[in-house]
């Protein structure tokens, strides 16, 4: 006999998806972010959802993907990939991982993991042989997550002015996988 699995999967991103998106990067910015951008707290799904609209129905690149991680047919977190724009990365050989975000209630449940191994080979796909992805520099629980799953640090950083005043500065460590 066997037993039920579950109903769990990634694909590219519809843009019947974007409201979805939306609503769980506006959960997430409203926890993450709020104690960096007191204003994080007051984004709204419809902040976003016009935006996930338009960059899904016409990306900037080919290789600009949005991948959402499933719930039976809910979408439950999301990864970007697209070609790394730092000045040391290669555009044509370097992949970024821009985002990966797992709703709150749904974490714990493989969907990050399985988020992370789509982009890898989505990248892979797309002729990428290394991945780099930005994180805040006290974001313990993301570090410990991408490096378990191969990830390293490789020395980069960078402070974020986030209101373009210097008032609200957010530092960030750069970590980076291969993609075979």
């Amino acid at each position: 006999m066997s037993t039920p699995s579950a109903d769990v999967s990634v694909r590219i991103a519809w843009a019947d998806d974007a409201e979805a998106i939306a609503a769980i990067q506006a959960r997430a910015w409203a926890t993450s972010y709020v104690d960096l951008v007191p204003a994080a707290g007051d984004l709204r799904e419809a902040d976003f959802a016009q935006l996930w609209r338009d960059a899904l129905e016409r990306p900037a690149d080919a290789r600009h993907r949005a991948l959402v991680a499933l719930e039976r047919n809910r979408v439950v977190g999301f990864a970007i990939t697209t070609p790394a724009t730092d000045p040391d990365c290669d555009g044509v050989r370097d992949g970024e991982l821009m985002e990966l975000t797992v709703d709150a209630d749904e974490r714990g449940r493989g969907h990050g993991s399985r988020l992370v191994q789509a982009a890898v080979d989505t990248m892979a796909a797309d002729g990428f042989t290394r991945s780099v992805t930005w994180l805040v520099a006290e974001d313990d629980v993301l570090r410990r997550f991408l490096t378990e799953a191969g990830w390293a640090a490789d020395g980069a950083s960078r402070t974020l002015d986030l209101d373009g005043t210097g008032t609200t500065q957010v530092r960030q460590v750069r970590l980076h996988t291969a993609v075979s």
